[in-house]
């Protein structure tokens, strides 16, 4: 009897070929190429050559960017522990953009209360402003103007309208003309309330001079910074540096902007307090020293509790 051979499944195989190297089929492909071909494969070679270290220059950035924002978050977290502010977080998105924070009922409570010093025709309680109309926009809801509203009912009203925070616009009010506790306000404070296009030193915007211009067109301001954030040098999200005072020798540092409202606050007044303004509180630092966001922070925070919620 004859024993059929088997053959194993081993034994089926077909013998693996070697791959070349990819630097030996480039150059075999070179020597086989035609110059069009060849300026084919130089190119590719090149491109490849370029994406790649492109990757890396890339990705060493981001890594250098990465450690920077690790060091400005750990310098501001320092700050928020040593002095309960943080220059990168001012104030969050949800207590700034709340039109609904305060009813006018509310809001003349606190006008009341800040301004118990004052007497006569002309503290804030006691004023009324004439106001205009103003249509809808993409920024605010339309106001209806009346011949004499008081100061509370045209906090509200604007607010509400632009979807900004009553608690925002009154700190603002104290922090630009310290209209809130006046015992004796000069009719320039009226005028430039709020701070806005109307520098200390030089007569206002007649577009926004006025009482109720200054407060409803800063409520309005608010809202074009957001829809308008990238034609200003502060931004969320990523690294700003912010000085300490007008003169740039002065010097600044790098802040991580974590939300919208602490940089729409930083494009409106744009400093950062230095050391001494922190160690001063609410008094004076040293000649550097600004005090715009530094004092929004401390007039919030003593009128309706924290500004980071």
């Amino acid at each position: 009897m004859t024993r059929k051979t088997t053959t194993t499944a081993k034994n089926n195989r077909k013998p693996k070929k070697n791959k070349q190297p990819s630097l030996t089929k480039l150059r075999n492909a070179w020597k086989k190429a035609n110059t069009p071909k060849r300026i084919l494969i130089v190119g590719k070679t090149l491109i490849a050559s370029i994406v790649a270290l492109a990757l890396i220059v890339g990705l060493v950035r981001f890594v250098g960017w990465r450690v920077q924002v690790d060091e400005a978050v750990a310098s501001q977290e320092q700050l928020q522990t040593q002095y309960d502010f943080n220059p990168g977080n001012i104030i969050s998105d949800g207590l700034f953009f709340n039109g609904n924070a305060l009813s006018e009922q509310q809001v003349n409570a606190i006008i009341e209360k800040q301004g118990a010093a004052c007497s006569g025709e002309k503290c804030l309680k006691s004023m009324t402003f004439s106001t205009e109309s103003q249509p809808a926009n993409e920024y605010c809801e339309a106001y209806e103007g009346e011949p004499n509203e008081s100061a509370a009912a045209i906090i509200y009203k604007s607010g509400k309208a632009c979807d900004i925070s009553q608690k925002v616009l009154l700190t603002v009010l104290q922090k630009e003309q310290h209209l809130l506790t006046a015992t004796d306000p000069s009719d320039f404070q009226f005028k430039s309330a709020m701070g806005l296009s109307c520098p200390d030193d030089a007569n206002c915007d007649p577009e926004y001079a006025g009482f109720f211009k200054q407060v409803y067109g800063a409520a309005k301001r608010y809202q074009y910074y957001v829809q308008h954030e990238d034609r200003y040098g502060y931004h969320a999200g990523t690294l700003n540096y912010i000085q300490y005072n007008p003169d740039a020798s002065c010097g600044g540092s790098n802040v991580y902007i974590e939300n919208k409202a602490t940089a729409l606050l930083y494009i409106y007044t744009p400093y950062q307090p230095n050391a001494a303004a922190l160690d001063a509180g609410v008094g004076e630092g040293d000649a550097c020293s600004t005090y715009g966001n530094r004092n929004f922070a401390i007039i919030y925070n003593s009128m309706f509790g924290s500004p980071r919620g």
